[in-house]
C-alpha cells in the first residue's frame, strides 16, 4: 500500500508540467522526474521485504486469571539488514481489553522487539485468539506492507490464580500483613505439641513437664501449637442467585476465587481440605485431603462450575453433607441471602450441621442494593427502589441474627474483600483452636 509520502513525491510533476507551458523543456524535467520517482517506488517496494523475515511470536500463560489483568506478550524479530518500523495487532476474545490493542514499535537490524499489554477476562471457559496483524514500513516509507500471521492459540480461563500466586510470594516473604492478613500461629495456645524450653514466670504451672524437670534438674515446659490436619470444607451454593452479577463478575466467580485460596492457605497449613457444590441436590463431593494435590483437584473441579437455574434445597443438601463427613470439620458455606423460604430453610439446616461442625456462613453484600437504599428518591420508581432495596437488606440483617443466635458464624463483606476476609476468619479460628 502506498504511503503519504509516495503520493506526495508523485504531486510535485503537477508544478512542473503546469510550468512547462512558459517553459518547454520542463516537459523533459517532469517526464524525466516521473520516470525516476516510478523506479525509486518501484525499487522501495522491492526492499521492503515479506513479512518471513520478520517471525512474530505471542505468549502468555497457560491459565489466564479470571477478573484478573493478565500478560500477553508479543515478540517480533528483525531478519533484514535495515531497521524497521511497524504496528502489530492481535484479536484477543471480545470483551477481554479495554481499547485498541495496537502496538508500535521499531527494531534494529538482526534485533528483537517486544511488547506486552493486558487482557481481563470476565468469564471461566475455553477462548482462543485470533491471528496478529503487522504493518510495515519499506526502507524509504514510500509503501506500507501488511501480513496476516496465523498463531492462533487456545486459552482456558481459570479462577483468579493470581491472588494465590501473590499469597505465597508474600508468604514466602513473611510479609503477609501488606495484604492485610494478621499473623496467626502462636505458640502457647492450641493442643499439638511444638517443643520443650526452660519454664518462665508467665507460664501456666499446668504446662509443666514433670518428666522432664526431673531430667533436667530445672522447670520445663511443653510449648503447644494450633493443631494440624482438620477437616476444612468449602461448600458452594451453585444455586440461580449466584449467578447475579457484582460489576461485570458474576457473584459464584468471587465465591470460587475465596474458595481456592482457601483451599492453598489450608493445605499449606497442613489441613485436610473438600470441596461440596450444591443447588437443588449435591452436584460436586470432594473428600477432605491433604497435599497441593488437593489444590489442584479443587481447581479442575471450580473450572467449570456454573450456577444452576435453580433455588438451593439446603434441607435436603446439608443433611446429606452431614452423613457424608462424620468428622468435625470447619464447613465455610458461600451463598447469598434472598430472604423467603430458602433463607428459613438455611437457617434450620445450618443450626443441625452445628451440632457436630463449626459451619461459617459468608455472604456477599451487593453493593448496588446498598446505594439503592440510600438514594435520595425523585420520582416514583425511586421510591419503590429504595423501599425494595431496604427491605432487601432487612431480610439480610435479620438472617444473620438468627444464624448468630445459633452459634454460627458469619461473614458478610464486600465482593472485592470476599477473599482476605475468609483466609483471616479460618486463621482466627485455627488461633483460637475453636475447630
Amino acid at each position: 500500500m502506498p504511503t503519504l509520502r509516495t503520493a506526495l513525491l508523485l504531486t510535485v510533476v503537477a508544478p512542473i508540467l503546469s510550468l512547462a507551458a512558459w517553459l518547454p523543456f520542463l516537459l523533459w524535467v517532469a517526464v524525466g522526474y516521473f520516470l525516476v520517482s516510478l523506479a525509486l517506488i518501484f525499487w522501495d517496494r522491492q526492499q521492503a521485504l515479506d513479512s518471513d523475515t520478520l517471525p512474530t511470536t505471542r505468549t502468555h500463560d497457560n491459565r489466564l486469571s479470571l477478573g484478573a489483568d493478565n500478560l500477553i506478550t508479543l515478540n517480533v524479530r528483525n531478519r533484514q539488514t535495515r531497521p524497521i518500523t511497524f504496528w502489530l495487532r492481535d484479536e484477543p476474545p471480545d470483551a477481554w481489553v479495554d481499547g485498541a490493542t495496537v502496538l508500535h514499535g521499531s527494531i534494529e537490524p538482526r534485533a528483537e522487539w517486544t511488547g506486552t499489554y493486558s487482557v481481563h477476562p470476565l468469564r471461566r471457559g475455553d477462548y482462543n485468539f485470533g491471528d496478529l496483524t503487522l504493518r510495515w514500513l519499506s526502507p524509504r516509507k514510500l509503501w506500507t506492507r501488511q501480513a496476516r500471521i496465523a498463531v492462533p492459540s487456545n486459552v482456558k480461563v481459570y479462577p483468579n490464580l493470581q491472588d494465590v500466586r501473590k499469597y505465597d510470594l508474600l508468604m514466602r516473604r513473611n510479609r503477609l500483613q501488606e495484604i492485610g492478613l494478621r499473623n496467626s500461629r502462636r505458640m502457647g495456645e492450641g493442643t499439638e505439641y511444638e517443643r520443650l524450653r526452660e519454664y518462665t514466670p508467665d507460664d501456666d504451672f499446668r504446662r509443666i513437664d514433670w518428666k522432664a524437670t526431673a531430667r533436667r534438674h530445672k522447670p520445663i515446659t511443653v510449648e503447644y501449637q494450633v493443631e494440624r490436619s482438620q477437616n476444612i470444607i468449602a461448600v458452594l451454593d451453585i444455586g440461580r442467585m449466584m449467578q447475579s452479577p457484582v460489576g461485570a463478575i458474576a457473584k459464584l466467580d468471587y465465591v470460587i476465587n475465596a474458595s481456592l485460596l482457601l483451599g492453598y492457605v489450608a493445605t499449606g497449613m497442613g489441613d485436610k481440605v473438600g470441596l461440596v457444590t450444591l443447588a437443588d441436590e449435591v452436584e460436586t463431593f470432594l473428600a477432605p485431603k491433604q497435599g497441593r494435590a488437593q489444590f489442584y483437584r479443587m481447581l479442575e473441579q471450580l473450572y467449570a462450575v456454573e450456577a444452576q437455574p435453580v433455588e438451593p434445597d439446603f434441607g435436603r443438601t446439608l443433611p446429606l453433607l452431614a452423613r457424608k463427613q462424620r468428622k468435625r470439620s470447619l464447613i465455610v458455606l458461600f451463598t447469598d441471602l434472598n430472604g423467603g423460604s430458602t433463607v428459613d430453610q438455611l437457617v434450620a439446616s445450618i443450626s443441625m450441621l452445628a451440632r457436630q461442625h463449626l459451619p461459617v456462613v459468608v455472604t456477599i453484600s451487593d453493593p448496588d442494593v446498598v446505594a439503592a437504599s440510600e438514594q435520595i428518591p425523585t420520582d416514583t420508581q425511586s421510591v419503590y427502589q429504595r423501599a425494595a432495596a431496604a427491605n432487601l437488606l432487612e431480610e439480610r440483617r435479620l438472617a444473620l441474627e438468627a444464624l448468630g443466635r445459633r452459634g454460627v458464624q458469619t461473614l458478610d463483606v464486600p465482593a472485592n474483600q470476599l477473599s482476605l476476609s475468609v483466609i483471616q476468619r479460618y486463621l482466627d479460628i485455627k488461633r483460637k483452636t475453636l475447630l
